[in-house]
């Protein structure tokens, strides 16, 4: 019976990339595969969730940035069904706290054991699903409560592991842990406070309701912002981790344009319990391939007191890309090639003179979860003619594939879904 329905989902992907939009919805694949548009104006749509019946889950937000932005009346959170197998979803419905607010809504959001977890503002729920229906068939719980809302960094993607285990990003205040947050040559805390309950990574049970956010829960530290952040399939928790800025706007005697154009790298981690991985004290320079001392600890381009321990990245890439979703790739309807590698969504640089990311890369991968071959950009055009992080027309967000092996992309500037398929 399950090969039969394998099958039978196989086939229904196939039979959609024949009817895959004439432009891909605006977007550039490989040679071999094509896109649907799978639903557009959901708003800021962030991380996605797919069940094994086809049901597709967008969590979207309001950004603290983009106030004008429209926000579709209903719930935060978006469920989307395609019955008729045409990658594009006839059925759209909202639910969770209102979000014409903007006071609720965030970024993550997983499956675990037959329930939906999301990101709620300061909140982790959860809701029941029914197997085979779209709304959830009960009300929501919550899992972790009273997360950190202050300063720069404020949501919370996170993943769910085989054994229950919620792992949960709570990004840093600040820039750079710095006495006056982004303020030239203002000096960085040391010791740096923020560690204490943020830039890192948490653990809790996802099982478990009525938990409460503090610092006992800490799994690994030194990480400025995990947003893509995924279990692999064989080799545990991964996040690829946006680097600081301004190293050149605040120290500009030590740094030049370039550099500041240039550096740090955006790197991508294996996350082991109880690990630190720099950040503010240390920065990753992915053209000479080690860390360096931040600015603000005395740091000049060329010291690496205090960095020598730090773990070396998995990979790295280029500098204000904003890798804001990683997954790795399970299915069988991709080439070989694609099995268990890396596809990270870039949202786009705000601060590059020639703006750069705004798209999709692979990393092919081995099962023990090191890099087999070297990244490449997958899917491209999503901005449109203009990089900015006003004037692009979409910025990728989330990643998530389906039961048949299909790649779902969201974006956060129209709300636009694409769903990704062998043609």
């Amino acid at each position: 019976m399950r090969a039969l329905a394998a099958a039978i989902l196989f086939g229904a992907a196939r039979a959609a990339a024949a009817q895959c939009a004439p432009d891909n919805g605006g977007i550039t694949l490989p040679q071999g595969f094509c896109a649907t548009v799978f639903a557009d104006d959901l708003g800021q749509a962030r991380h996605i969730a797919v069940t094994q019946d086809g049901a597709v889950y967008v969590n979207t937000w309001r950004s603290p940035y983009r106030k004008s932005a429209k926000v579709p009346a209903g719930g935060f959170l978006v469920a989307l069904r395609d019955a008729d197998h045409d990658g594009v979803a006839e059925t759209v419905r909202r639910f969770g706290e209102a979000s014409e607010s903007g006071a609720s809504g965030g970024t993550g959001i997983g499956l675990h054991k037959g329930s939906l977890y999301a990101e709620e503002g300061e909140r982790i729920v959860r809701y029941p699903l029914a197997e085979g229906g779209l709304l959830p068939s009960g009300e929501k719980e919550v899992i972790v409560d009273r997360l950190p809302m202050q300063g720069d960094h404020t949501m919370h993607p996170f993943a769910i592991g085989r054994g229950g285990a919620l792992y949960l990003n709570s990004g840093s205040p600040s820039n750079a842990c710095q006495l006056k947050n982004r303020a030239p040559h203002s000096p960085g805390k040391d010791p740096c406070d923020e560690l204490d309950r943020r830039a890192g990574v948490w653990e809790y049970d996802a099982t478990v309701i009525g938990q409460i956010f503090d610092g006992a829960g800490r799994y690994a530290t030194g990480l400025r912002n995990n947003v893509a952040l995924a279990m692999h399939p064989t080799a545990g928790l991964f996040t690829v981790t946006h680097g600081r800025d301004q190293l050149h706007e605040n120290w500009p005697e030590r740094f030049d344009a370039l550099q500041g154009a240039e550096l740090p790298a955006e790197a991508m981690y294996r996350v082991a319990q109880g690990a630190g991985y720099g950040w503010p004290y240390c920065y990753y320079d992915g053209r000479l391939g080690g860390y360096f001392l931040a600015p603000e600890y005395g740091g000049d381009g060329r010291r690496t007191e205090r960095c020598a321990d730090k773990p070396k990245p998995l990979a790295s890439f280029p500098a204000h890309w904003a890798p804001n979703a990683l997954l790795f790739y399970t299915g069988v309807a991709f080439p070989e090639r694609y099995r268990n590698g890396a596809f990270i969504a870039f949202h786009g640089s705000w601060n590059r003179p020639r703006q750069e990311g705004y798209n999709v890369v692979f990393v092919p991968m081995d099962l023990n979860g090191n890099p087999s071959g070297n990244a490449e950009i997958f899917a491209d055009g999503f901005a449109g003619a203009v990089k900015t992080p006003q004037g692009a027309a979409h910025r990728p967000s989330g990643l998530a594939m389906g039961p048949d092996g299909a790649l779902y992309i969201s974006d956060d500037q129209r709300g636009r879904v694409w769903r990704v398929v062998r043609n």
